[in-house]
């Protein structure tokens, strides 16, 4: 099974830039299974029925969130009629949507699960031990499990991909927007990366105007954050699991932006 797994979706910028090149990747590519995080897809902030609907249209078989996930108030109208829009498992009970998700492909289920760290950020439920709840879950159905960590810190992301190895195929991180260079298999066969990067403003920070930035750093007072407009860019990875297993074979990273055309990136993983 081949997993593409498409980083932050942030704004207009991205979601042009996902209808543009999710084809192009999947001609490629040719995965089996594609996920998306979409929490930033409204603006920046959130994500809209419409644009769920849009990038499931433009090739995404699962969308995940993270902690804008609630940003858009629209959310709660359509959450619980979208099987496959997965939200932070880690909330507490009650909280609206699912936190897995389940798809077959050629009779072969993958099990998708969205977690959300607890570092720098709101502190909801632990992590670490609602993944061991969904693990031995999903593991009662399929080896294939795909985690999307979405936190903060690079040494909260680390401990989460070494404590589930050999537990899970892969343990991708989300919400920093950049892309890192640490794509790995760990010894127990789990696929990691700590950071996917983001699919938005090639030239913003980290998706925001870079003048409001640099203006809130400069003299530490609110400011209004907006999109940054202009060039784009596209993060991604692409993952090979063996289905029997579950163990990840291969890792590839896939940056697409005008210092790394697509027709020029890395076409070595086959």
């Amino acid at each position: 099974m081949r997993i593409l797994f498409v980083g932050d979706v942030y704004g207009k910028i991205g979601r042009t830039m996902l209808g543009d090149y999710l084809p192009k990747l999947k001609a490629r590519f040719k995965p089996t299974v594609t996920i998306v995080n979409g929490e930033n897809s409204a603006h920046g902030k959130g994500i809209t029925e419409k644009i769920y609907k849009m990038m499931m249209e433009a090739g995404a078989d699962a969308i995940t969130l993270g902690n804008h996930a609630w940003d858009n108030k629209e959310i709660f109208e359509f959450i619980d009629r979208a099987p496959h829009l997965v939200r932070p498992a880690n909330y507490p009970p009650g909280t609206p949507g699912r936190g897995l998700t389940y798809l077959n492909r050629n009779g072969v289920e993958i099990a998708i699960i969205n977690l959300q760290g607890r570092t720098f950020l709101p502190t909801i439920d632990c992590p670490f031990r609602k993944a061991d709840e969904l693990i031995a879950t999903a593991r009662a159905r399929t080896p294939v499990i795909f985690i999307d960590f979405h936190a903060e810190t690079t040494s909260e992301k680390m401990a989460m991909g070494w404590y589930v190895d050999g537990r899970v195929s892969a343990v991708i991180g989300t919400h920093t927007h950049v892309q890192t260079a640490d794509e790995r298999i760990l010894p127990g066969g789990t696929a990691y990366l700590t950071d996917a990067g983001m699919t938005g403003p090639y030239d913003g920070i980290i998706g925001v105007q870079r003048d409001a930035v640099i203006r809130k750093f400069l003299t530490g007072l609110p400011v209004r954050f907006e999109s940054e407009t202009g060039r784009p860019q596209l993060s991604s990875v692409i993952i090979d699991v063996d289905e029997a297993t579950g163990r990840a074979t291969k890792i590839f990273r896939c940056l697409i932006n005008e210092d790394h055309p697509f027709d020029n990136d890395r076409a070595d993983f086959s």
